[in-house]
């Protein structure tokens, strides 16, 4: 009898360390979709900003074709 409540303690706390490792693998990986999520919004950022930047040049260069007040020979 005592050896039969030993085995069931044991399987409950075997059971309750694999749930437990469970969460924190499950916690973790949610961790590591929001750092992947921040990291491509600010990738995005960067890059709406660069694109930005880069209409501006052309528009700039657009202007000074136009009237003819490009500085380049």
């Amino acid at each position: 009898m005592m050896k039969k409540a030993f085995i069931y303690v044991l399987t409950a706390l075997f059971s309750l360390s694999i749930y437990s490792c469970r969460e924190t693998t499950q916690e973790k990986t949610e961790e590591a979709a929001k750092a992947i999520g921040k990291d491509i919004e600010d990738g995005a950022k960067k890059a709406g900003d660069r694109i930005k930047e880069g209409a501006k040049k052309v528009k700039e260069e657009v202007h000074e074709e136009m009237h003819e007040t490009d500085d380049a020979s």
